[in-house]
């Protein structure tokens, strides 16, 4: 018991200093690491990553829903989940790309009102 507290302790030491050398006159230094100056820019750009992320993705289901299309051979069960899988991942595709578009013209037209 008293080895695995001390190694733990040992491991937390480094991490301790740290946090204890921390102080207000470091933080000045500090930089914003974001590119995006608004939160608008920021929404806008997760929003874009999540985009780019996810229609690799979207393609893979649709590949995998048809797929399950083919390999169902008339199955009136099979070819029901098909159909269900094939329609939540149209609702997933709607979803994502209507957040996009919307946070997209929201955020212009923020941009036109303030400047």
């Amino acid at each position: 018991m008293i080895r695995r507290l001390r190694t733990a302790f040992t491991a937390m030491t480094p991490a301790i200093a740290l946090w204890a050398s921390a102080s207000p006159t470091h933080a000045q230094g500090l930089q914003n690491p974001l590119t995006s100056q608004s939160v608008t820019d920021f929404i806008a750009g997760a929003l874009k990553v999540l985009v780019i992320v996810a229609l690799p993705i979207i393609t893979l289901f649709i590949v995998i829903a048809g797929f399950m299309f083919v390999f169902a051979r008339g199955n009136e069960g099979k070819l029901s989940e098909a159909k269900k899988n094939f329609v939540y991942v149209i609702i997933g595709a709607l979803l994502i790309l209507g957040a996009w578009v919307i946070a997209t013209l929201i955020g212009g037209t923020v941009s036109q009102l303030i400047s």
